[in-house]
């Protein structure tokens, strides 16, 4: 066994950062539905969030060994310097969906930067394909539908046995079990994407020969790791919680309980079957499923299809950011200097972009602006007809200004209709036929 170089001290540290951002990006997928109800405070369900996400970095390992020894070959030649281009991908892309507010999977960022620096260095044979398809891609396609329709199930079914129960009645027991099934969440993320950082250090550790092939990750590591993530999520994704609790559906207590218990349960069995899949996927699924599940509820499918783009784009964008930093790194000295240098002035050009328009505990329920109506409902309002005895007629221009209805159709103004001059004449002979009478 050899010591640990400089280099893999800097892989460490990496990892540990794309750790952080790990948490605080995902701080949402515990504790979104629970804040944005009013269920808990916001620093106190980031805190409790952030407690049990390092209490759960130590309940398995299984996802560790997946990205250890299950996606990338540790035998094919893989350096330290690739591990650390492939982090530099994971990290840039995170802080890219956050400053978005998109709750985009880190874990994806983190498999696409791997896989993306592993081809420019080493090739193809240096990616297990088969692992790929059935421990991360097909999970990415079949989480979010599994947990949005068991979320929509739950939440249809706690509807209808709450129904003859007034509203006040059942706060109280909704509310307990919103904390319940947000500690749940919290501590299967923990035991999946803790372990992710885990397995990353444990490949670096194998690839600089300090630990064996296969071997599982030391102590030290799963504690470090542990931290990192707990400390990212207690300063809060803020961004990110606003979207997933605001933006995606107005959620009420019972479908915020049916949401995260739902995915919940998602994320606990794949930690235990070892697939590494993402949990904001999860519980974005299981939010939209609790829209669905409502009657009446509205889910807004424009935030959906951007958070949808973004889980698409994930996997190639952190990969191509991760293949020209490995391109970079395999330079020597000077190279992997420069990415580090580059990494921190995109870093540090993000965080102050996100200065601009800060969003914290104080205002992280200030819900997005109401989206504008879609093209098929300002049709209808376009060709729907006004109420009776009245017409449509251009507006006026008043001040240079148009005046406009207030769903933002064509600007019109209703007027009473004026009665045309033979209907005054009959009302004028039927007044006098009366009088005469």
């Amino acid at each position: 066994m050899e010591h640990i170089t400089l280099l893999i001290g800097i892989v460490i540290v990496t990892a540990l950062v794309f750790d952080f951002t790990n948490g605080f990006h995902d701080t949402a997928n515990a504790m979104a539905t629970t804040i944005s109800t009013g269920a808990l405070q916001p620093k106190i369900a980031v805190a409790m969030s952030a407690v049990l996400n390092l209490v759960g970095a130590f309940l398995s390992v299984e996802v560790a060994k997946t990205i250890s020894g299950g996606i990338i070959d540790e035998t094919a030649g893989i350096r330290p310097e690739v591990i650390f281009a492939g982090l530099v991908g994971a990290i840039v892309w995170n802080l890219v969906t956050w400053l978005a507010g998109l709750p985009s999977s880190s874990s994806h960022a983190l498999f696409g930067g791997l896989i993306g620096a592993t081809l420019v260095a080493v090739g193809p044979s240096g990616v297990h394909g088969g692992a790929v398809v059935m421990k991360v891609l097909i999970p990415a396609v079949a989480a979010p539908v599994v947990a949005g329709l068991a979320a929509a199930a739950a939440t249809r079914l706690t509807y209808r046995l709450a129904r003859n129960r007034a509203e006040e009645d059942t706060a109280k027991g909704y509310r307990a079990g919103q904390i319940a099934s947000a500690a749940l969440v919290s501590l299967a993320h923990g035991t999946n994407d803790a372990q992710k950082t885990m397995g990353v250090i444990t490949l670096a550790l194998i690839t600089g020969g300090v630990v064996a092939p296969h071997a599982d990750p030391p102590l030290w590591v799963i504690a470090s790791a542990g931290l990192a993530i707990a400390l990212g999520t207690y300063l809060g994704g803020w961004r990110i919680i606003r979207t997933m609790g605001k933006g995606i559906t107005d959620i009420q207590p019972p479908q915020g309980f049916a949401a995260q218990t739902g995915a919940a349960a998602t994320i606990l069995a794949s930690s235990h079957l070892g697939f590494a899949l993402s949990t904001t996927q999860v519980c974005s699924g299981s939010v939209m499923g609790s829209g669905l599940g409502r009657k009446g509820g509205v889910v807004h499918w424009s935030t959906a299809g951007r958070m949808a783009a973004a889980w698409g784009l994930t996997l190639p964008a952190a990969g191509l950011v991760a293949a020209g930093a490995a391109l970079l790194a395999d330079q020597g000295d000077w190279g992997i200097a420069t990415v580090a240098v580059l990494a921190l002035a995109v870093c540090g050009a993000i965080w102050a972009a996100s200065r601009r328009k800060p969003v914290d505990h104080t205002n992280v329920n200030e819900g997005p602006a109401a989206e504008p109506a879609g093209v098929v409902t300002a049709a209808l309002q376009a060709v729907s007809p006004p109420p009776a005895g009245t017409v449509a007629i251009p507006a006026p221009t008043v001040a240079g200004t148009r005046i406009t209805d207030p769903v933002g159709t064509a600007p019109v103004i209703a007027v009473p209709v004026a009665a045309r001059p033979h209907e005054k004449s009959a009302r004028r002979r039927a007044k006098a036929g009366s009088a005469a009478g």
